[in-house]
């Protein structure tokens, strides 16, 4: 073999070793950005639309690559099955009630599944599990909520724009405020006016303000009365005991009431008595009669004490009488004597017999 041929065989090795090696890389590049180096487990979730999704898609979780699409599946009438492969090293982050979304890596970057949520009290995800999905807008639905806050935003500046107009003309409240001098100079005085109110209003707050400082003063009877119960119990027995006072002024008020009523009423004896002349006549009548009565009993019993038949009774009895008017007057005077003899032996000197000694 000449010298040229073994050049280019060398060259032709030199060649072949590198797209090998460049093989090699590529191999172990692409197959650690699919996971298909590490451990991993696999789970599943169901979307109702996965626009844009393909397999070896990644699976993020706060931000970080934990996974890869496996499989996507049609499931149920209308529904889509995704199946992930998940690295076991991130397998111990992610919980039973994490929740799968469909988004993007980047703003213009491939669809990605992404994982949110997931609370520590759950245990964490084994193989086989189903994630529960959340639904997320998509681009058609983007859209066409872009298209309707565009429809606003230009009605909305279309009324700004007429509003705009009818104040350059003088329309209305605001534009006769911004073009007639004669109303803004009135508004001036009624913000005049109300800056002088406010200021007499924060004078009276203050003035106020000094009136509850006093009635806060240690000793005053507002003080007093706010503060020491002892004085607040007291009012408030007072005022029970008032209530109880006018609630039997009441009540006696009641039956006077009732009583003079009586009085003005033919039906018993002292509204007979007050009222019925006829008996009053009577009444008098009758006592004259009593009294000539009387007077006359006076005479008849004067003449029986002087009669024979009863002039003996009489003198005895008059006996009798001064007998017992004797021995009670009698009774009296012992009974003053023995008083008097039981005071002089109870009375004490004043004074003590030591200051009794006369003096040298």
């Amino acid at each position: 073999m000449s010298a040229v041929e073994n050049k280019r065989a060398v060259v032709v090795g030199v060649f072949v070793f590198l797209a090998l090696v460049i093989l090699v890389a590529g191999i172990f590049v692409l197959g650690g950005q699919q996971k298909r180096f590490t451990k991993t487990i696999q789970v599943s979730a169901v979307f109702d639309d996965v626009t844009g999704l393909k397999i070896g898609n990644q699976v993020l979780f706060s931000g970080v690559r934990v996974g890869v699409v496996q499989g996507i599946a049609f499931e149920g009438p209308s529904q889509v099955a995704i199946t992930m492969d998940i690295t076991q090293e991130a397998q111990k982050y992610i919980r039973k009630d994490v929740k799968a979304t469909i988004g993007s890596e980047s703003l213009i970057g491939n669809k990605a599944i992404v994982l949110t949520g997931g609370t520590p009290q759950m245990p964490v995800i084994q193989p086989g599990d189903r994630i529960a999905t959340s639904a997320q807008l998509s681009t058609e639905e983007m859209m066409q909520t872009l298209q309707e806050n565009n429809k606003n935003l230009l009605a909305i500046t279309n009324d700004f724009k007429q509003l705009s107009a009818g104040l350059a003309k003088g329309e209305g409240l605001a534009g006769a405020l911004l073009t007639d001098d004669q109303l803004a100079q009135n508004f001036q005085a009624i913000l005049a006016n109300l800056q002088r109110t406010s200021a007499t209003s924060v004078r009276a707050s203050q003035a106020l303000a000094q009136f509850s400082n006093k009635l806060n003063t240690q000793g005053g009877l507002a003080d007093e009365l706010l503060t020491d119960t002892v004085t607040f119990n007291k009012l408030q027995a007072t005022m029970t005991q008032l209530e109880q006072v006018m609630s039997t002024a009441n009540q006696i008020t009641s039956k006077l009431n009732t009583t003079t009523d009586k009085f003005g009423s033919n039906s018993n004896a002292l509204g007979v008595l007050l009222n019925d002349q006829e008996f009053a006549v009577d009444l008098q009548m009758t006592m004259q009669n009593l009294e000539s009565g009387t007077d006359k009993l006076d005479a008849t019993l004067e003449s029986l004490q002087h009669s024979i038949l009863l002039n003996g009774f009489f003198r005895r009895k008059a006996k009798r009488d001064a007998r017992q008017k004797e021995r009670e007057q009698e009774r009296q005077e012992r009974l003053q004597k023995l008083d008097e003899k039981e005071g002089k032996k109870n009375q004490l000197p004043l004074t003590p017999p030591d200051t009794l000694a006369p003096a040298h």
